[in-house]
């Protein structure tokens, strides 16, 4: 089972381009998120998840990592680091750093080294074909960059490639090795020397990128069973020599588990829970079960979210997240009462929660911007917090940052912090009660109404959450307890009737 902190953590995830500028350069960086820590663990968050800030070119926004045993001197210094690592264990706030195993920068040295056209002793620490004319159908493959007779994989784009950790089903021995081959094991530990290295300097684990990209022909994601054996050596590893060290994949699969990780990450994949209940679209009309015009379908979400919480409940957690550098934000989509009861939903369902940056005071994606870094669609979703109403939101001083910042009197924390009825509030109020409930931290779950756009209804022990999605008031046809009350409440309280449970629009109760 997971590290014991796991259980209890709430984490933070923060893009380090974005977060605060303490220097005036249009970036974030390590100074500036130190300087935020007290506002952090003030939202009820006692863990970071801190995406890349290591050496890199940013052609993939720091998932293209040019070295992996040294910070990115866009974000600051050594010392910089770890001073921030060292202030947030002050504060009782853990930190996991992102680790990207399948690819690296084109600009890292290992890569450079690997495409000479004199063998030597990187030269298969990369997947070459053999052949510089070559496009093997079912991969990507970059040719003519270099003078190495032959092409190279890539994992996602060009400037990206593609660790060698073999293959599982070997198509072509003249260039694919297998997973057991002496390189690929050279890869795996040369894994475990990066693994090692920042958890000496003071990390608390690792969000995995892409954690089943590993090994090639390696069947389907739901199996993976080559890349499932490399993780679960590396956590044999941590179990010995850091046994307090956490590991979270994205993977979005019950196999994530299996291969040993402690959590996974529920993404937004078309038709897995997280979708049905607050993105899923059909023909480009939103069906999600929070949709206020009722076209979800909460018993497609609950059947879902029960089978793969079934599957992982007993060795490991969900990741529950409120949005991702990878994914749009709600809002606008949905307005601030809206995303009062999601977040009260998806965070009181089993899991571990992962807060945004931004998302505790409803910041937008922002359409319509220039893609940045290699951002596209993404880009909206990583534009500087809003701070306050000064120059750029108060994210910097800088005249101008490396993306657009939005001024808004109502979406900026410093507004929302003198607003008892704010989402930013509301998010406190939220996890401070689930603090006090260890009912939310147990693996106990049973959806007691989950029908259309009715009340969705579930107990976690012995307390019993009801959720309207609707601008409508509705009755959901589950009988309390007597003697049951109602002890917390986003809008106004859900009351038991004679005919079941009396909810009013937009509202989410916990009864106890």
């Amino acid at each position: 089972m997971a590290s014991a902190w796991l259980k209890s953590a709430v984490f933070y995830e923060i893009y380090p381009n974005s977060f605060m500028d303490s220097n005036g350069d249009g970036y974030g960086d390590f100074k500036g998120i130190t300087s935020k820590l007290e506002y952090i663990k003030s939202l009820g968050c006692n863990a970071i998840w801190l995406n890349p800030h290591y050496d890199s070119p940013f052609k993939d926004g720091g998932y293209d990592v040019r070295d992996y045993f040294k910070v990115s001197s866009r974000f600051g210094s050594e010392e910089d680091f770890d001073d921030f690592i060292k202030s947030a264990h002050a504060k009782g706030i853990k930190v996991i750093l992102d680790l990207v195993p399948g690819h690296t920068s084109e600009e890292n040295p290992d890569f450079i080294k690997s495409a000479s056209s004199v063998p030597n002793d990187m030269y298969d620490r990369y997947i070459w074909t053999n052949d510089p004319w070559s496009s093997p159908e079912g991969f990507k493959i970059i040719n003519g960059r270099y003078d190495r007779k032959g092409s190279y994989l890539v994992n996602f784009f060009s400037t990206q490639p593609a660790l060698n950790y073999g293959f599982n089903r070997v198509d072509h021995p003249e260039w694919q090795s297998s997973c057991k081959s002496e390189a690929a094991l050279k890869t795996r530990e040369w894994l475990k020397s990066v693994m090692r290295f920042w958890l000496d300097r003071g990390a608390d684990g690792f969000r995995v990128d892409m954690a089943d990209s590993l090994v090639k022909n390696d069947g389907e994601q739901s199996e993976k069973p080559a890349t499932s054996e490399i993780w679960r050596d590396i956590r044999s590893m941590l179990d010995n020599e850091y046994p307090d060290a956490v590991i979270v994949s994205e993977w979005s699969n019950p196999q994530a588990i299996r291969a040993g990780f402690h959590a996974d990450f529920m993404l937004n994949h078309h038709g897995n829970p997280h979708n049905l209940l607050v993105r899923y679209e059909e023909n480009g009309e939103n069906r999600s079960y929070f949709d206020p015009d009722g076209k979800g379908d909460a018993a497609a979400f609950a059947k879902g979210f029960t089978e793969w919480h079934d599957a992982i409940k007993n060795d490991g957690y969900l990741g529950l997240i409120s949005c991702n550098h990878d994914t749009h934000r709600l809002a606008p989509h949905f307005g601030q009462d809206q995303l009062k009861i999601i977040y009260a939903t998806i965070f009181t369902l089993p899991g571990v929660p992962f807060l945004y940056y931004g998302d505790e005071i409803g910041m937008k994606y922002m359409k319509d911007i220039p893609s940045v870094e290699c951002g596209f669609n993404r880009t909206g979703s990583r534009t500087p917090m809003q701070w306050n109403m000064t120059a750029n939101a108060g994210f910097s001083s800088a005249e101008k940052t490396f993306l657009p910042t939005e001024t808004d009197k109502v979406v900026n924390v410093a507004s929302q912090e003198k607003d008892k009825k704010s989402l930013l509030n509301c998010m406190k109020s939220l996890f401070a009660f689930r603090r006090e409930h260890k009912e939310f931290v147990s693996t106990e779950m049973e959806f007691l109404h989950a029908k259309g756009a009715e009340p969705l209804v579930y107990k976690r022990g012995g307390l019993t959450v009801v959720v309207n999605p609707l601008k409508v008031k509705q009755t959901a046809p589950v009988k309390l307890a007597p003697k049951t009350k109602a002890i917390f409440s986003i809008g106004k309280e859900a009351k038991a009737v004679k005919d079941g449970i009396a909810v009013p629009p937009l509202s989410f109760t916990v009864f106890e």
